[in-house]
């Protein structure tokens, strides 16, 4: 006699693993409450990990929703079956990518229509700024970007080139990185020549790597900053720059000595400070050049204009009455500071949309010269400047 087992008696009967992930597809499939002492990212792991193992055809219904077409459509894709259109085609196999599930064997060789996006943080509004440039560009080409952050102790440039491989991505844009160091690792980059991946970066780095770049000139800016102070009066000009290897660093440098040197003036050594591009770093920068006696300081990044404000009010000190602050690109919500911030505007539009489109002329088998397409900043004169102190 056949005896039919209760719900809770076939559970018992699995095995531990069994029925782990049978307990798991029924939470993800929203059956369940959230497992016990499983963190939120945890959960979303082991989510995609369920869907993974689903059905096939909870994976055609749920590639289906997300591209908007019939289950039969994504079938046809799935199988290499004529009667779908590329753009479709396409979007399916990016839904796939997307939503975590393996492409079938015969397609795996394909790269995806997915873009790795490198930024160097996130707390600089600078680079989220930059990132939705990208993102709608990308959009409109019919790409979709991976994130890819950088954080200390985090996840590693290199790492995230090897994980963007196994991604199958289209190609890979870069918004800052190891590359802009003359003295860091370099040679992961060489994988990204290896396997022929299309690469564009942003903004200077060292003239060793043959891929096309995009960058604000670094001289023109600094020339602005200098000139604007020089017109204002001031002679006691400090610099807080990045780390000394940093090539953009490096061309600020040598154009500031440059606009002096015209102006028959020179910079002290004492009078530059490499540091972190944040508000501490530039704090920290700017309490030493006080001590030295600059009356205004010109920062590598907005944050670290942001810095050197607060040091000059620790010190007793009005900006811009006694000291002047200038920043670098203009990023979010500098003009609602205290006193709002005269600082360099990145023409970050154009030059989002200019590496987009480099790179997918790379991605499009177009050739691509690798020189560098420079985008002159813009002067943006706020509240965080005036004429120096009378003795």
């Amino acid at each position: 006699m056949r005896v039919k087992r209760s719900a809770s008696a076939r559970s018992a009967s699995l095995g531990p693993l069994e029925a782990r992930v049978r307990g798991l597809r029924e939470w993800a499939a929203g059956g369940r409450p959230t497992p016990p002492n499983l963190t939120n990212t945890s959960c979303k792991l082991l989510a995609q990990s369920c869907r993974m193992l689903s059905p096939m055809a909870g994976r055609l219904t749920e590639v289906a929703a997300k591209v908007g077409v019939s289950e039969a459509t994504v079938s046809r894709v799935l199988n290499g079956r004529p009667g779908v259109s590329e753009a479709t085609r396409e979007a399916v196999l990016t839904a796939l990518d997307v939503l975590g599930y393996e492409r079938p064997t015969k397609l795996r060789g394909e790269r995806a229509r997915l873009v790795g996006l490198v930024l160097p943080e996130l707390q600089n509004p600078i680079f989220p700024a930059f990132a939705d440039v990208v993102g709608g560009s990308l959009a409109q080409q019919g790409l979709t970007p991976v994130l890819c952050t950088q954080t200390v102790g985090g996840v590693s440039e290199a790492d995230y080139i090897e994980l963007l491989f196994q991604q199958r991505v289209s190609g890979v844009l870069f918004a800052g990185g190891l590359y802009s160091g003359r003295n860091g690792a370099h040679d992961h980059y060489a994988r990204l020549i290896e396997r022929k991946l299309p690469t564009v970066m942003v903004n200077a780095g060292i003239d060793e790597l043959p891929f096309p770049r995009v960058s604000c000139d670094d001289a023109v800016a600094t020339e602005q900053a200098m000139g604007h102070l020089l017109s204002l009066g001031h002679t006691r000009i400090g610099l807080i720059l990045g780390p000394p290897d940093h090539v953009p660093s490096q061309r600020k440098l040598a154009a500031a000595h440059a606009r002096l040197a015209a102006a028959g003036l020179k910079i002290p050594d004492d009078h530059v400070e490499n540091a972190m591009h944040s508000l501490e770093g530039g704090q920290a920068a700017a309490s030493r050049l006080l001590r030295r006696g600059v009356t205004a300081v010109i920062c590598a990044s907005d944050p670290m204009a942001l810095g050197a404000i607060r040091a000059a009010k620790r010190a007793g000190l009005r900006v811009p009455h006694d000291f002047s602050v200038v920043g670098y690109d203009d990023s979010a919500l500098m003009n609602c500071t205290e006193p709002p911030l005269t600082t360099v505007r990145q023409p970050i539009e154009a030059m989002g949309k200019a590496s987009v489109d480099l790179l997918v002329g790379l991605i499009n088998g177009h050739r691509v010269e690798s020189d560098e397409l420079l985008f002159e900043p813009e002067l943006v004169v706020r509240g965080s400047t005036a004429p120096p102190p009378r003795e």
